[in-house]
């Protein structure tokens, strides 16, 4: 009888340690790939593009940009995103590098996602949320997408995998003449694609995947995530009321833990159709800030509607996201904007 329940005691502690094991050797992979692509497609270890900034510094000013694909920087390095871009300018301009300018876009995002992720990052001590979206608010079904909040694994420690996302990047690349784009096709969503070199098979990447992401369905089990619903609206008229609605509920959690907050419209969408639809949206929320915030000076709107011609080959790829030189404009012209709001809250405080 002992000899039996040493056996089961054996067995049940070799299979605790091949699951440690295992989820030890993820851990190292996902580590090292979020080292190697933090700072061209990917997110670093905390779930937000570019390198960690750490324990903020006493007398920084620090600011927090959210949105989609424009924002998160598509198609181009982090270094030549919207956010490090406006960084290195307040920097210069201010002439100290107590700004610091965080990237917490992420592409497919629209206004629904800006308090969750305000809520998310509450830690980062924001003083100032740069709202950036309009484009992922013009279809005609909500846009309720939270990246992060489908990683059950993020949703309980706030560590954000990655290795999943490339592993089946590369796998849809291999499958489909080199074109990692391919995976989020098959659903119409646009995401970044990371370009990754390797020889294994699709099927191996695939695999080595869905083990991760079945370990975080077991995860989501413990951290169910509640249904997500667009707040009613009470200031827009349709078809724009969510989007408003949206942008107020994260402006009012900001300012309910006494951060900033700058709203702004992207530059303008030249199709037709798009963008008078653009134009059209970006007027209702201009009209219901004036309603809402007016009486509130932490809480500016900046129109950079006509900021950056989405036509032009040399600012924009595809006439949407920006390259360097388009991120350049923006992020000049939201300098000032910031650095007004930093001298109101030091007067202020």
């Amino acid at each position: 009888m002992k000899r039996a329940v040493r056996r089961v005691l054996f067995g049940v502690t070799a299979v605790v340690l091949a699951g440690v094991a295992a989820f030890a050797a993820l851990l190292g992979v996902d580590v090292y790939l979020h080292g190697r692509y933090q700072t061209s497609a990917g997110f670093n270890v905390w779930g937000y593009r570019g390198a960690p900034v750490g324990r903020k510094q006493p007398g920084e000013y620090r600011v927090v940009i959210l949105g989609g694909s424009s924002a998160y920087g598509y198609g181009v390095t982090s270094e030549q995103a919207i956010p490090a871009t406006l960084e290195r300018l307040l920097r210069a301009r201010a002439g100290t590098p107590r700004f610091t300018v965080v990237n917490l876009a992420y592409n497919n995002e629209g206004a629904y996602s800006f308090k969750p992720t305000l809520e998310d990052y509450d830690w980062l001590g924001y003083d100032l949320a740069v709202l950036y979206e309009g484009y992922n608010d013009l279809g005609d079904r909500a846009n309720v997408q939270v990246f992060r909040h489908d990683s059950p694994v993020f949703r309980l420690t706030g560590y954000m995998p990655i290795f999943p996302i490339i592993f089946k990047e590369k796998a849809a690349a291999m499958v489909s003449g080199g074109d990692p784009g391919a995976l989020y096709r098959q659903d119409r969503k646009t995401e970044f694609h990371a370009g990754l070199a390797t020889k294994a098979g699709a099927d191996v990447l695939n695999a080595t995947a869905n083990v991760a992401q079945s370990l975080e369905e077991e995860l989501g089990r413990v951290a169910a995530e509640p249904l997500h619903k667009v707040a009613a609206g009470n200031g827009c008229a349709a078809p724009w009321t969510g989007y408003c609605a949206s942008v107020r509920v994260a402006t009012d959690y900001a300012r309910s833990r006494d951060a900033q907050v700058l709203i702004v419209t992207q530059p303008y969408l030249d199709g037709e159709h798009s963008g008078d639809r653009h134009r059209a949206q970006q007027a209702a929320l201009a009209s219901f800030i004036t309603m809402r915030f007016a009486s509130d000076p932490d809480v500016r709107y900046v129109n950079l509607g006509p900021a950056v011609d989405l036509a032009n080959p040399h600012l924009s790829f595809d006439h949407m996201h920006l390259r360097a030189e388009g991120n350049q404009i923006v992020a000049t012209a939201l300098v000032q904007p910031v650095l007004d709001l930093a001298a109101h809250r030091k007067t202020s405080s």
